[in-house]
């Protein structure tokens, strides 16, 4: 499982906003849906040329085994050792219960809308950022230790000994905000939807055979396998849609349906309700009084802004400005340059009306790189792959673009104990032999190593070597162009964006290519075309990052799975279909405990990372922002969620008589 970002489904995809992916103020931990932005509630967003995600460290030493499954109700599950918090417990360490309520927080998106249902995201239309948050799901992550989940919708939760089950007991005094009861057929009416029609969640619940009513407010979903160790969890972040709202009709009579787009704001049950909109360009949600949830121990402390409001920006630089200008509050501020340039002599900031804080990130993995489809014959040879990484010269960019504020990522679990390194040795070298014949022999014999372009020899060094390698695979140059030997057919790439912003790292990049013969172009689309290419695996080349927590499990089969290779709108983006790969894919998933987790998991990137699928790029370990100064926050910020902005922060009306409301 993997970070989410709060109210968000686990591992949704990263959006960007600059030149790398971010991992958000809104990230918290777990192992949840993977995603960065408050923008990026689901996988299928497009990825936003910006730069690094942020690189995660190591947390704490890590329970050893896993939880027992022993078919008793319990009010939290842990895929480690045992809860933190209590049956009893009051409120997160890191949410303040005397939290006041109020205020106003802004947020700066890019882009624009033209949807609010949360099924077709990844399919049809471009999803509202925040409309995710209308709704609840069964259970909710804790941010200062991994995997944990505890109940929301539902009071308490079973899981069956041989792991073939899960069992929720819903709330009773769950409501919706028409005032309707949360039904165990809600539940089951919600499953069976998203997994019939969203790619994304086809793939998440695939081994999840059937959700069913199993008592007056209980629901029981049966899985295909048994011995998966975090179905349970995965269940558990399913978000409830209302069943009698979706099928009835609308304002006009009509019938509505599940599997369109709609500009209908929905039903929901969450702490907000969207209150206003103006499609494309803005929305608000309002914090709802009567929220049946306000009370409970997992809510206290948190969601305390009384409105939230998204504005829409056309790219990169206006948000920037827009910021500025004081049109939103809080920015995760992606792009190197501008955090070391574009702020300092800007008087906000320099009277501290403006702050400018970085927040360290902690517990998960990343990578974010160069993504090549394989589904085109011109890049289904690692040797051609690899010629592309001889020919980055990360080192000057790194100096000359990023101001020396990123590290090379070299593992799919960068920043993270997970990460290989070395040579494999004993359990992960164990479960290598396991599949020796499916994997490439160098995975025993030559760690994986990015190369250095430190200096002009090693430049050149690097560009001969990747000549050498595109003429073993069949290439040679003529008159300067890298073309097949067999067709005479150049080989050229495009690179596939929709920013502009991104056109400072890949300018050169494609200058060291043509060194080699290789021509390249930018593509640079609008958001809508550049999201429906994405989901039709029609490019070439594009910018994809790939978030990971502590405890990877089913979303790899998604990630770097066959059977999600050709599925329109997977996050195979890549193409990949290996033997080797599926099977350390479900040693991970099935690991009985840590150590194998640890030993399988560096396995399966030791193999991702020898097939050379990917040109990696660059992270950093903190979450740089700025925030207007009139919001407060706890003294005690969650470990595994950076700044933790805004679910537990809160107005600050002494600060902000001094900064100023927001408009």
């Amino acid at each position: 499982m993997t970070p989410v970002l709060s109210r968000c489904p686990r591992r949704a995809r990263a959006r960007r906003n600059g030149d790398s992916l971010p991992v958000t103020a809104q990230t918290v931990t777990g192992r949840l849906l993977a995603a960065t932005l408050l923008a990026a509630c689901l996988q299928f967003a497009p990825a936003r040329a910006q730069e690094p995600a942020a690189m995660p460290s190591t947390p704490a030493e890590l329970p050893a085994t896993l939880p027992a499954a022993n078919g008793q109700w319990t009010h939290a599950i842990t895929l480690m050792g045992q809860p933190k918090y209590g049956p009893d417990f009051k409120h997160f360490d890191y949410a303040d219960p005397a939290a006041p309520k109020g205020g106003m927080v802004r947020f700066g998106a890019q882009g624009g809308f033209d949807n609010f249902n949360i099924v077709v995201a990844g399919l049809k239309g471009d999803l509202e950022n925040g409309i995710q948050q209308i709704y609840d799901s069964l259970m909710t992550e804790s941010s200062d230790e991994p995997f944990t989940s505890y109940g929301l919708l539902a009071e308490a939760v079973r899981i069956a000994p041989d792991l073939g089950s899960v069992s929720y007991r819903l709330r009773e005094n769950a409501r919706w905000h028409d005032g309707q009861p949360i039904t165990p057929e809600d539940v089951v009416w919600s499953f069976d939807v998203l997994k019939a029609n969203s790619p994304f969640y086809a793939a998440y619940y695939q081994t999840v055979a059937k959700a069913a009513v199993t008592g007056p407010h209980e629901v029981t979903f049966t899985f295909t396998e048994t011995g998966n160790r975090e179905l349970p969890q995965v269940i558990g972040q399913l978000r409830v849609l209302p069943k009698h709202w979706w099928t009835a009709k609308d304002a006009n009579g009509k019938p509505r349906s599940v599997t369109e787009t709609t500009l209908e704001p929905p039903l929901g049950s969450g702490p907000y309700r969207l209150a206003k909109f103006e499609p494309g360009r803005t929305t608000t949600y309002t914090r709802v009084p009567d929220y049946w949830g306000k009370d409970l121990p997992v809510n206290a402390g948190r969601y305390n802004f009384d409105t939230e409001r998204y504005e829409y920006f056309r790219d990169g630089t206006v948000l920037v400005e827009a910021l500025k200008g004081d049109l939103y509050d809080f920015r995760v501020e992606n792009i190197a340059r501008n955090w070391a340039t574009a702020y300092e002599d800007f008087p906000a900031v320099k009277e501290g009306r403006l702050i400018k804080e970085a927040f360290p990130e902690r517990g998960m993995g990343i990578m974010q790189a160069f993504a090549f489809n394989t589904r085109r014959d011109k890049f289904k040879d690692p040797r051609v792959r690899r010629a592309f990484n001889l020919a980055l010269n990360y080192e000057e960019m790194n100096k000359a673009l990023f101001y020396g504020l990123y590290k090379r990522i070299n593992s799919y679990f960068f920043g993270s104990e997970l990460a290989s390194s070395g040579l494999p040795e004993g359990e992960e070298k164990a479960i290598l032999e396991s599949v020796k014949d499916k994997v490439p022999a160098s995975v025993f014999t030559t760690p994986y190593a990015n190369p250095v372009n430190d200096g002009p020899e090693a430049v050149r060094k690097n560009l001969r070597e990747a000549v050498g390698l595109l003429r073993e695979a069949g290439y040679e140059l003529r008159g300067g162009k890298m073309v097949s030997k067999a067709t005479g057919e150049p080989l050229t790439v495009e690179f596939l964006e929709f920013q502009n912003t991104f056109e400072r790292v890949i300018l050169p990049f494609a200058a060291q290519l043509k060194l080699i013969g290789i021509d390249s172009t930018l593509r640079v689309i609008d958001q809508a075309q550049y999201q429906n290419r994405i989901r039709n695996f029609d490019f070439d080349v594009t910018t994809a990052s790939w978030g990971e927590s502590l405890s990877p499990g089913n979303e790899q089969r998604e990630y770097w799975g066959s059977a999600a290779a050709d599925k329109p709108g997977s996050r195979n983006l890549i193409g990949i279909k290996d033997p080797g790969i599926d099977a350390l894919i479900e040693k991970v998933i099935f690991a009985k405990d840590r150590h194998t987790v640890i030993a399988a998991t560096r396995a399966l990137d030791r193999v991702l990372l020898a097939h050379d699928y990917v040109v990696p790029q660059w992270s950093s370990d903190q979450q740089r922002t700025l925030r207007w100064n009139r919001f407060g926050h706890p003294a005690i910020l969650p470990v595994y969620a950076s700044s933790g902005f805004p679910t537990t922060w809160w107005y600050d009306e002494k600060l902000a008589a001094k900064t100023g409301a927001p408009r």
